[in-house]
């Protein structure tokens, strides 16, 4: 426990400073260039405008959040079925898997307002929009890791008549773990944008407005100070998305694998 505690506390500071530091020539480079509080305020002004729109602030925050966790826990659970899947049949991998990539390179920017005409504005076609930015690293990370099994583990498992089930369950999928949390590392960033993304094009709805719909609408309205609170809450969510998967990666999953 003191060498965790340690750890963090060494990695600790320098993100700190690192803080201090930017925000040190954030206020300088204001000051400097003269840029009007409309255009770029000051990092103490969006503190303040943060604590002043508390309730509205979290309520978006909350919003987004849920549909990040959603659209990311799908994206999990779909990613490595498909990934299970790729790893079994190789003609099916070889086939499917190149259209995956392709899913991931065309801009969501494209996709969202598509989904938006189709199923409407509203926290659904959010949690849609999240879930495919986020789902090809799992099932890109998932599939190498399913793939790349030892032979010779492989060979022991046949010559005590492992069924396949046995092999995928037993084998396969305790040796892809540190790949699939690799994957959610880098989905849970992405669920988070995908989010943003979504409620800009369909966040509008009776149930509320995310910080994606916020940030653009207080820009309209020239509060940019409210509009910088909210790319700070939403900076602040992937950053604890992250921290919780690889919470994840460092505890409850370490049975799974000694490597992690």
């Amino acid at each position: 426990m003191n060498q965790r505690v340690e750890r963090f506390t060494d990695s600790l500071w320098p993100m700190l400073v690192a803080l201090v530091l930017l925000i040190a020539g954030w206020s300088a480079a204001k000051y400097l260039y003269a840029v009007e509080d409309y255009f770029v305020p000051y990092p103490w002004t969006v503190v303040t405008a943060a604590v002043r729109i508390a309730p509205e602030l979290a309520a978006a925050t909350w919003l987004t959040a849920r549909a990040a966790v959603c659209g990311f826990v799908l994206s999990t659970l779909a990613g490595s079925v498909i990934a299970i899947v790729f790893a079994q049949f190789r003609l099916l991998r070889l086939g499917c898997f190149p259209y995956a990539v392709i899913l991931q390179t065309v801009p969501i920017v494209a996709i969202a307002p598509l989904i938006t005409y189709t199923r409407g504005p509203g926290f659904e076609s959010v949690v849609l929009i999240a879930f495919i930015v986020s789902l090809f690293p799992i099932i890109a990370n998932t599939t190498a890791g399913l793939t790349s099994v030892p032979r010779g583990l492989q060979e022991l498992f046949r010559l005590n008549h492992a069924t396949r089930w046995q092999q995928i369950w037993k084998l396969q999928i305790p040796h892809a773990v540190p790949n699939l949390i690799t994957g959610m590392r880098t989905s849970a960033g992405l669920a988070v944008i995908g989010a943003i993304v979504g409620e800009f094009f369909a966040g509008n709805s009776s149930r509320g407005h995310g910080l994606g719909f916020m940030v653009p609408q207080k820009m309209d309205r020239l509060r940019a100070d409210e509009a910088f609170a909210a790319v700070a809450m939403a900076t602040l969510l992937g950053i604890a998305m992250f921290a919780a998967v690889s919470l994840l990666r460092s505890t409850a999953l370490r049975r799974w694998n000694e490597s992690l």
